[in-house]
């Protein structure tokens, strides 16, 4: 089940995000990832619109997403590659009517999750969005 998250989801939330990233961003340093941990739970949430999958009472999955952008979509480590995150861009193209997405190009996971469901590269920038040398690939949807 898909619903949308609440302020009181945020530490469950920054934790599969910790766990999630720590499974799939090995370039990120431990130094970035101290950084960008409080910006991610002190603003970054309150500043998307936050959905996660739900199961048994528990959270393994969230989408966050701007009017028309996906801007984070993290998996519980333990739930990767059992339909979640699918779940969570199909919801985010069919039901919020989102089609682009920033990836981190050193994440090819990601990558390839995104171009496996229909998503191309339609850019690159050289740093991310707080401006450090880790290059995005700005990917969309064919409507």
């Amino acid at each position: 089940m898909i619903v949308q998250a609440t302020q009181a989801d945020y530490l469950t939330l920054i934790d599969l995000w910790e766990r999630s990233v720590r499974a799939t961003h090995d370039f990120l340093p431990e130094t970035e990832i101290a950084q960008l941990k409080p910006l991610i739970l002190n603003e970054y949430f309150a500043q998307v619109c936050l959905h996660v999958v739900v199961r048994d009472n528990q959270i393994l999955g969230f989408l966050g997403s701007s009017e028309d952008n996906i801007e984070m979509l993290f998996i519980d480590p333990d739930f990767r590659r059992t339909g979640v995150g699918s779940s969570l861009l199909d919801f985010a193209v069919k039901q919020l009517g989102i089609h682009k997405v920033d990836v981190n190009e050193q994440n090819t996971q990601a990558v390839n999750f995104y171009k496996k469901s229909g998503f191309e590269v339609v850019g690159r920038s050289e740093l991310d969005g707080q401006g450090n040398p880790y290059p995005l690939l700005h990917m969309v949807c064919p409507q």
